[in-house]
Formats: C-alpha cells, structure tokens, sequence
C-alpha cells in the first residue's frame, strides 16, 4: 500500500500553494475543524487508519492510510484548526494498521468476471421488469374463466392503470441515476436526502393520481373505448377506482426500488416482487372464483399486492441503513436538479411511447386483420425487449463509479461497456430467434384465422432485425444516461421520433400496409443504435474525454 504523508500546518502559518509532486493522485479529503487538537492523543479516535507521525509546534505530520486507487483532486492548502477528514472518504473500519482497504467492484476485475457480475446483476433485475406484466396477465387468466364482460372491460381497465405509470418513469430513473452517482462520490448523507426528497416526491404524485382517478377516469375510459362499447366503461370503471387506491403505494415503491437498484442490489427488489406477485395470484383465485368478486376481487387482489411490495421495498432500504420512512420536502436546489434529469428522461420516454401509439393507430386504419396481427406481433416484440432493460440498469448502476467515483477509470468504463455489449449482442441473436420463432412456427397460439397469420408472416423479417439489435441500443442508453448526457438523449429520441412519424405518413399514404409500419420500426430502432454508439465512440464523448468528465464531477460535488 502506498502511504502519503500530509504535511498540515495552523492558519498561522499557511503553507506554500505550491502542490507536491507526490500528491497528484490520492484520495477527496474534505477538511473541517475537529472537535480537539491532531497533536492530542484522542487523535486515534478520528481514524483507526490515521496516525500521527510527528507533531511540532504548530505543525502536525499525518499519515493516512490510502488506497492506490484513490485520487486527491482537492489540493488546497489547509490550517489545523479547519482540518478532519470525511468518513467517506477514509477507511473507518477496524483495519490492523497497515493493512490495504480492499474495494472490490467492476472496476478491478477482467472481461470475463465483469460479465460474470453482470449476469449475477441482471437475472434477479430481469424479474423485476417481467413481474408488473405478469400481475395484469394473472388477472387477465383468472378473470377470462368468468364474465365476458369484465374480460373485455379488463383492456381499457389495464391499459389506463399501467401504461399511465409510464408518466413517472422519470422518477424511477432518476432515483437510479442520483443514488449510483452519490455512492461514486461515497456520500452517503447526500444518498439519504436524495431518497427522502424524491419519497416525498412519490408520495405527493401518487395522491395527485388517487385524485385523477377519481374524478376524470371515467371519462377517459369513454374516450379510449369509443361510444360502442359504453356498456363496459362501468365495470372498467371499478376496477381502476380500487387499484387507483395503490397510486402512491406504486409510487413510493418504485423509488425504493431504484434505490436499491443503484445500489447495486437486484435480489432485495425481486424478492418482493416474486412475493407481491404470489399474493395476487392467491388473492385472485380466492376472491374471483371462490368468493365470486369477480373484476373487483382481482382489482383488489393487485392493489394489495402492490402495497405490500412497497413496504417491503421500504422495508428493504431500512436494512442497508438508510431510512425509508423519512420525507423531506424538496428545496428549490433539490427541484432543480432532479428537473434537470427527470425533464430530459420524460422526453426520450415519452417519445418513445409515442412512436409505439403511433404505429398501432396506423395499424388500425389498415383494417381489422392487419390490426389484429399488429397486436398479436407488438406484443411479442414488447415481451422481448423486457429482458433487455436490465442491461441499462446495470450501465446506471455500476458506471457512475467508474465515470465519477473515487476509483473513477474511463478504461475501465469502456470495459465495462464492451461487456455490456458482448452480453446484449448474444441476448439479442437469442431473444430475435425465439421471438420470430413463436409467431412464425406456432401462430396457431394467437389466432386460427390464415388471413391473420399470413400478415403476421409479412413481418418476421424486420421483426428479427429490429429486436437483435434492442438489447445493445438499451446498454448504450444506460451507459448515456449514466454519464449524464441526458440533452443529447433527449434530443435524439425526439428527432427519431418526429422522423419516424413522417415516414409512417409517407408510408400509411402509399399503401405499403403492415409491413411499411415494421420497416418503420425497423429504421427507428437502428437510427437509436447507431446515435447512442457514436456518441459513446466521440472522442469528446463521456468515456473518452478526462476534461469533460472532470467538467462533470465538479458540477455533481457544487449539486
């Protein structure tokens, strides 16, 4: 282990500014006054790892014990009387003296292990995306074996619970995001106040939402089912009222959950998913088909579900040694600088969905048949691109300590990403081959109609090549949205956006029916894999550019 020492002097007699040679690289100390003098003995008390080699008259020389992966970027000349060093940033275990601080993560392992890590990392995060649609599948299964009503009033009634949620997506990536980058920088007061401010902001979206429901679902129910079918709007109704009561419960589960993401932690989160999606499958089954609730029970059995994995996701963040259950109102600093993140992540979710509305509302024009394979072939193509998220997650997660952390290694970022890459590359050749293999070798599980499966066929081809390339666009956007490079992000999506919406005018006015719309899609998922990659591969890019990254973390120490 290398050992610096640090030459400390009184205020009344400042140091040269000069900086020596020897501590261009160590570790971010942050200096305050100490509650005693360093030349005291109670000095042992500060730091298990911090001895005093000599004191004279006003002059202290200290010896940390620091790691030779971390960096002093705070070389200003300090007094005594302003001197104690960040928890943080020492070691204040109870190490024997001179021993190393051992800091095990990606940053220090080969290829081969980090992909390893990121597999251990993914599984258990790969069933936190597939468990939410699973809870509207199991109420879709139980409820199908009643009332034809109540299934057909289960559409409009799911659509407006969950696809709403996509609104506060901004919440979830932005609790990612803010919590990996403040455990980068090791501040973990700053990771407290940033959980506690955006629970608050959870808490007051999802009453905000219990209130819309209330008063204004009913009417968008109307909207979305058409006047025709006016006679399921009630039934609907009632169930998005009882699960409208889990808004906040949502909500505040989602920051939990992201919490814990950025903090590395997918088995935590899973567990209670895998909990709350056993609780509704039972709760289904007992209140629809014992109990005879019907469309109520189930909406019942889910809204429970989701409260109680809330409060294990709470209670999941407690046990790390956070406090979960502490709210602070956010100052107009703290508004900003989630604004700031969150406005540019609305944008680039919002474009996306939009993309995805669009090419089912052109579908419909096409007619029943072609609509009907549209959906049967969207759906299969939503389904698979699940299982490439947890890959952006892992970018959120793990590459802010690479980008701005104490053990901070732009080669080792690119490392990373090249794993990433290697992974979503195989887990796309995977999932094109499956996705395309069901609808075009079993289509008789989603329809009996020929004319049907026919119109499926004509898209299998950009339906393989648009979802084989998914996976990697999802670790670029991660690996982007880690560093920051939200404006880009943004502006990106919105230009893919707009020119996808013009092509499928162009497309929809020519007549090149269902398959110009999968060409579309096509474009459009190609266009966002080779934006995100040449903006990683600039020079003056997040992972090439030290200035930039320097520019960056001093913008998130000032935050």
């Amino acid at each position: 282990m290398h050992i610096h020492s640090v030459l400390l002097q009184s205020s009344h007699n400042p140091f040269n500014t000069q900086e020596p040679k020897f501590l261009s690289k160590s570790l971010i100390i942050h200096f305050k006054k100490p509650p005693f003098s360093l030349a005291t003995p109670a000095t042992s008390f500060l730091c298990p790892s911090l001895t005093i080699v000599k004191a004279r008259r006003k002059r202290v020389l200290v010896t940390p014990c620091i790691s030779k992966s971390q960096e002093l970027v705070d070389n200003h000349t300090v007094s005594e009387n302003d001197v104690s060093v960040a928890s943080d940033s020492l070691s204040f275990g109870n190490e024997k003296e001179g021993e190393d601080v051992k800091i095990e993560g990606l940053e220090s392992q080969s290829l081969w292990q980090q992909i390893k890590e990121i597999i251990m990392f993914t599984a258990p995060a790969t069933g936190l995306w597939i468990c939410g649609p699973l809870m509207s599948l199991i109420d879709t299964a139980v409820i199908g074996q009643g009332s034809s009503l109540e299934l057909a009033a289960l559409g409009p009634g799911t659509v407006l619970c969950d696809n709403m949620s996509y609104l506060f997506m901004f919440l979830s990536i932005s609790t990612s995001n803010m919590v990996a980058t403040s455990l980068a920088k090791q501040d973990k007061n700053e990771v407290q106040h940033q959980i506690s401010v955006l629970l608050f902001i959870a808490l007051t979206c999802g009453f905000l939402m219990v209130l819309f429901t209330k008063f204004f679902a009913a009417s968008v129910l109307t909207a979305f089912s058409g006047y025709n079918n006016l006679h399921i709007v009630p039934v609907a109704n009632t169930y998005v009222q009882i699960r409208g009561l889990a808004w906040p419960a949502i909500l505040i589960g989602w920051v939990a959950q992201s919490a814990s993401l950025g903090m590395k932690d997918s088995w935590g989160p899973l567990k209670a998913l895998a909990v709350a999606s056993a609780i509704n499958g039972i709760g289904d089954i007992v209140l629809c088909r014992f109990l005879d609730y019907g469309i109520a029970g189930a909406a019942w059995a889910t809204m429970a579900s989701q409260v109680i994995a809330a409060y294990m996701m709470l209670d999941s963040l407690n046990k790390k040694g956070y406090n979960a259950y502490a709210f602070s109102v956010p100052s107009p600093d703290d508004l900003m600088t989630i604004f700031r993140l969150a406005a540019p992540v609305f944008v680039m979710m919002m474009s996306k969905v939009a993309f995805y509305s669009l090419l089912v509302y052109f579908a419909t024009s096409m007619g029943t048949l072609s609509l009907a394979a549209h959906q049967v072939m969207i759906q299969a193509f939503m389904t698979c691109t699940v299982w490439g998220e947890p890959l952006s997650q892992t970018a959120q997660s793990f590459m802010p300590e690479l980008m701005y952390g104490v053990n901070r290694s732009l080669a080792k970022a690119r490392m990373l990403l090249k794993s990433l890459v290697i992974i979503g590359s195989l887990l796309g050749l995977l999932l094109a081959i499956v996705g395309t293999s069901v609808p075009g070798l079993f289509p008789n599980i989603f329809t009996s109609d020929q004319r049907v499966i026919q119109e499926m066929h004509k898209v299998l081809v950009p339906f393989f090549v648009a979802l084989a390339v998914t996976p990697c666009i999802l670790s670029f956007e991660g690996t982007l949205l880690a560093g920051r490079d939200l404006k880009y992000l943004s502006m990106s999506m919105s230009g893919c956006f707009s020119v996808g919406a013009l092509v499928l005018l162009l497309v929809n006015s020519k007549g090149y029916g269902l398959l110009g719309c999968w060409c579309t899609l096509l474009g459009f998922q190609w266009a966002r894999f080779f934006l995100t990659l040449q903006r990683l591969l600039s020079p003056n890019g997040i992972l090439f550019s030290e200035e930039l990254s320097q520019k960056e973390l001093q913008k998130l120490k000032a935050a």
